[in-house]
């Protein structure tokens, strides 16, 4: 239970296991007729300050931090009944999902993963010179992010600029799971006249006045605000539905960039392909035991 980072609502969230082969699945049970809103490429909807995925008139707002915790976790198919339209922030990153659903327990299920193997290059582009920004995705026997961030703010520049996570040298819950969103007070004001950020505080994101960080414990990682992008690449790129094997490197993207890049990747037909390791051996670092993961 918890409110959402946006609507300001209270919300309900509870994980239920699925069948292999399910993915992810929201559904919407608060609704009259309840609504299931299965995570793919197409079912995001807004990414305006977090990733937003709908059917027809039924959505779920800010699904990346839960979607980056099951990619962190190697979680493949999962109901996620939800009592309003966004996931709780919590205390804005992955760790609170991390540590439910390793409380519950994972199961190893009777069916081989299925990847989704990248096998050529794919990238997009916005902006030049100082407004430019790019996400890449190319071939690689793993999973590997690798992600560089450019703020010009005195707090922030302060901090690593750039961080690489890979699956099979780090882990997820330790590295990357308990980095937080972050926010500036200048545009808190913005976000509440466009009904966002209702929900928002200091003991849910990072805050920052023009030149240093509000929250009295300070920074969880000395490199966070980096992280925590990787947090959220790693839950967008996790809307392709199956786990990804490949190396993504990004500079300056964000929500929207991340699903026109998954996008990319689902409509460039020769730069993918579906794989299973029957044999652990031959799977990558990092994921044949994906279920022990602290």
């Amino acid at each position: 239970m918890g409110v959402g980072v946006h609507s300001g609502q209270r919300v309900e969230l509870t994980l239920r296991p699925a069948q292999p082969d399910t993915g992810i699945v929201f559904r919407r049970v608060d609704l009259p007729v309840p609504v299931d809103i299965p995570m793919s490429a197409d079912s995001v909807s807004d990414t305006r300050m977090a990733t937003t995925v709908a059917n027809g008139g039924a959505k779920v707002a800010t699904v990346e931090h839960l979607m980056s915790a099951c990619a962190g976790l190697g979680i493949d198919n999962l109901y996620v009944d939800i009592t309003a339209e966004e996931v709780p922030i919590l205390d804005g990153s992955a760790a609170s999902f991390v540590f439910l659903l390793q409380s519950a327990g994972i199961e190893l299920q009777n069916a081989p993963r299925r990847f989704i193997r990248v096998i050529k290059p794919v990238e997009v582009r916005e902006g030049e010179g100082a407004s430019e920004r790019w996400a890449r995705l190319e071939p690689y026997h793993g999973y590997r992010l690798t992600f560089e961030i450019d703020f010009d703010h005195p707090a922030v520049d302060s901090t690593g600029q750039r961080v690489e996570f890979d699956m099979s040298k780090h882990v997820y819950a330790r590295d990357i799971a308990r980095a937080r969103t972050f926010g500036f007070t200048k545009d808190v004001e913005m976000m509440r006249v466009n009904g966002l950020g209702l929900g928002g505080g200091l003991d849910n994101a990072i805050v920052m006045d023009d030149y240093k960080v509000l929250n009295a414990g300070g920074l969880r990682y000395d490199d966070e605000f980096v992280k925590h992008k990787i947090l959220d690449a790693m839950g967008d790129m996790y809307m392709l539905g199956k786990p990804l094997l490949a190396s993504y490197s990004a500079f300056r993207s964000g929500h929207a960039l991340n699903n026109k890049l998954v996008r990319q990747l689902l409509a460039t037909a020769d730069a993918w392909e579906l794989v299973t390791f029957n044999d652990e051996k031959k799977a990558p670092g990092g994921f044949a035991q994906i279920a022990n993961a602290w």
